[in-house]
C-alpha cells in the first residue's frame, strides 16, 4: 500500500491531467462530477434589490410581470458563472447527467432559503408530462420540491398534472411559452389544495407555467401560493 503522501501526490497529478467539462481547464481540487470548483462557484445568488414577486430588478412601482402570487424567488442566477452554470447544468441533467443532478441537489440542501419558505402548509412542484418522466427516469422539479419540503419540515404532495402532449416549454420561443393554454395544467385526481402552498420548479423563465400552476391551485382551494425555483433566467 502506498504511503498517504504519495497517494495524495498521485491524486494531484491525475487531477492536473483531467479537464473540467465546463471551462476545459484542469479540474484541480474540489472537483465534482467532472466540474471544477471554479465552475461550481458559478451557483450565484440573484442581485440584491430584486422584486419579491417576479425575482427581477425593475423600476419602483407595481410588478410588471403577470403573477398569481405575492411572494416569489429563485436560489441562483441561471446565467451566473463563466461558463453560465445553470445553462450548462439543467440541459445536461435533463439529458441524463446523473452526477450533476446529485451534486446540484446536494448543494440545494445547504443553500439559504427565503425566510417565507418555511411559513407554508404544503410543498408541491410544477409537473412534467408522464412520457417525459418515463424517458428521463426522474423529475428534477419534484426532487427539488421534496428536498425543500424536508428542509422546511412540511409535507410534499404532487398536486398537479401536465397534459401528455403539451410539449416542452424549453423548446419554444418566448411568445410560444406565454401562450401555454390553461388546460395544459390540471389538478391530480383526488387532491385538494389547502392553506399556503409552496410551488417549486427547476427554472423560471417567462413564468407562464408557474402562472398556470398557481391559478389551478388557487381555483382548487389553496389560500395562497408562493413560488420558489432553483434558477431564474434573467
Amino acid at each position: 500500500m502506498l504511503p498517504a503522501v504519495l497517494q495524495s501526490r498521485l491524486a494531484q497529478a491525475r487531477g492536473s491531467l483531467l479537464l473540467c467539462r465546463g471551462c476545459l481547464l484542469p479540474v484541480g481540487r474540489g472537483a465534482e462530477a467532472g466540474l471544477c470548483a471554479r465552475c461550481w462557484g458559478g451557483l450565484l445568488p440573484l442581485s440584491e434589490g430584486r422584486c419579491s414577486r417576479c425575482a427581477l430588478t425593475h423600476a419602483d412601482g407595481d410588478c410588471p410581470e403577470a403573477t398569481a402570487w405575492d411572494l416569489g424567488d429563485a436560489l441562483w442566477d441561471y446565467h451566473g458563472g463563466r461558463p453560465p452554470l445553470g445553462a450548462l447544468l439543467l440541459p445536461g441533467i435533463k439529458q441524463g447527467e446523473a452526477g450533476w443532478r446529485k451534486a446540484l441537489l446536494r448543494r440545494l440542501g445547504g443553500t439559504t432559503l427565503p425566510d417565507w419558505a418555511a411559513d407554508v402548509d404544503q410543498v408541491t412542484s410544477v409537473p412534467s408530462a408522464l412520457p417525459r418522466r418515463m424517458v428521463r427516469g426522474f423529475d428534477l422539479s419534484a426532487e427539488a420540491g421534496q428536498a425543500i419540503a424536508r428542509r422546511v419540515e412540511r409535507p410534499f404532495r404532487a398536486l398537479l398534472s401536465k397534459a401528455w402532449l403539451s410539449g416542452r416549454q424549453a423548446a419554444r420561443t418566448e411568445t410560444q411559452r406565454r401562450r401555454l393554454p390553461r388546460k395544459a395544467i390540471t389538478l391530480r385526481s383526488g387532491t385538494a389544495p389547502a392553506g399556503v402552498i409552496l410551488l417549486v420548479d427547476d427554472v423560471w423563465t417567462t413564468g407562464t407555467t408557474l402562472l398556470r400552476c398557481a391559478q389551478v391551485l388557487q381555483e382548487g382551494g389553496a389560500h395562497e401560493v408562493r413560488v420558489l425555483t432553483l434558477f431564474r433566467a434573467l
